[in-house]
C-alpha cells in the first residue's frame, strides 16, 4: 500500500495507545483509499487564555502570550542585590607597620603594678653573652613561659639562613663575615619591630662585644629602638667551656676561642648593664632572675 507523502509507518501494535495516535497524527494524510482505516485526528487544543503575569501588576494586559505563564512554584526569582566589594578582597589581616620601640618610662600613679610587671608587658629584650653562656636556652624558656605572646629571635639562626656562600667567622673575620653579620642583625631588628608593633614581645640573643663597635649595642638600638632592654648573661669560664664542649657543628668553638671571647665579655662589668652570673643557676632559675632584672629596668631604664 502506497502513501501519497512520506515513508510507510510501522504496523500498528496493540497497546501502543497515545504514542501510536501521536505518530498517526504526525503523518501527513493523503487521499483516502478504500479499505484503509482512518484514525481521527486529535481535536486542536483551545487557545490559551490571557492570564495576569505574577509580579507585574502594573503592566498592561495585551493579547495572551503564546507561552502559558509558569506556575507560582516555578516563577523566576528576583535578581540578588549587588554586594559591594570588600575593601580587602584577599582575606589578609592588615598589620600595623613595625616601628622603633619607644624607651620605657616610669610608671604612672595607680599603674605601677602593671607597668613594671615583665610577665604581662610587651617587651624587647636583648640577651648578651659568650658562646656557651646559655643564651638560647634561657631565651627559649623565657619566651615559652610568658603569659603574653612572645617571640624568640636568635642572631645565629638568622645568620645561618645563608647556605651557599656562608661566611663562617671561625674561618676568620673578614668583610664577608662582617657584612653577613650586619645583614642578620638588621633582619632580626626588623623582625623584632614587626612583632612589637603587633603586640608580641621579642627576646633576641647575640654575642655582643663591649670593645668592638662593629658588633656593639649601637646597631641593635638603631634597628630595634631605644626601648630595647639589654641584659648580659655571663657565667664562669669553666661553665662556658663545659657547655661549649657539648655543642656540634659550626656552633662549637675551640677552647682557646671560648676563653678569648669570655675575657672580652668581662668588659661588660662596670658598663651599667645588668649582668646575670648563671654559673649555679639552671634555666628556669635564670629566667626568674631575668624577670626580676627586667622589672627593675622598666622602672629605671639603664643608660647605654
Amino acid at each position: 500500500m502506497q502513501h501519497a507523502v512520506g515513508s510507510p509507518l510501522p504496523p500498528h501494535q496493540p497497546g501502543q495507545g497515545p504514542a501510536d495516535a501521536w505518530s498517526q497524527a504526525a503523518h501527513h494524510p493523503g487521499p483516502h483509499h478504500p479499505g484503509t482505516p482512518q484514525v481521527p485526528a486529535p481535536a486542536p487544543a483551545p487557545p490559551p487564555q490571557p492570564q495576569p503575569q505574577p509580579g507585574f501588576a502594573g503592566s498592561p494586559q495585551g493579547p495572551a502570550s503564546p507561552v502559558p505563564p509558569l506556575p507560582p512554584s516555578h516563577a523566576p526569582a528576583p535578581p540578588p542585590a549587588p554586594v559591594p566589594p570588600a575593601a580587602d578582597a584577599t582575606g589578609h589581616v592588615p598589620l600595623p607597620p613595625g616601628g622603633p620601640v619607644g624607651a620605657p618610662g616610669a610608671p604612672s600613679a595607680g599603674s605601677a603594678a602593671t607597668a613594671t610587671d615583665p610577665a604581662t608587658s610587651t617587651l624587647a629584650v636583648l640577651l648578651i653573652g659568650p658562646a656557651g653562656a646559655g643564651k638560647t636556652s634561657v631565651a627559649k624558656y623565657w619566651a615559652d613561659h610568658r603569659r603574653v605572646p612572645t617571640a624568640h629571635v636568635s642572631l645565629d639562626d638568622v645568620r645561618e639562613w645563608v647556605r651557599s656562600g656562608f661566611a663562617d667567622p671561625q674561618a676568620g673575620w673578614n668583610d664577608h663575615s662582617e657584612a653577613q653579620y650586619r645583614l642578620a642583625r638588621r633582619t632580626c631588628g626588623f623582625a623584632a619591630r614587626n612583632f612589637l608593633a603587633n603586640g608580641i614581645s621579642c627576646i633576641l640573643d647575640d654575642a655582643v662585644f663591649p670593645d668592638r663597635p662593629v658588633v656593639g649595642l649601637g646597631g641593635w638600638k638603631r634597628h630595634v629602638g631605644p626601648g630595647l632592654l639589654p641584659v648580659v648573661l655571663l657565667p664562669g669560664l669553666d661553665v662556658v667551656l663545659e657547655r661549649n664542649a657539648e655543642r656540634t657543628g659550626n656552633r662549637r668553638l675551640t677552647d682557646e676561642e671560648v676563653a678569648r671571647i669570655h675575657g672580652r665579655m668581662a668588659g661588660w662589668y662596670g658598663s651599667g648593664l645588668p649582668i646575670i652570673d648563671n654559673s649555679q643557676l639552671d634555666v628556669p632559675g635564670t629566667a626568674r632572675v631575668l624577670d626580676d632584672i627586667l622589672a627593675r629596668s622598666m622602672a629605671s631604664p639603664p643608660s647605654w
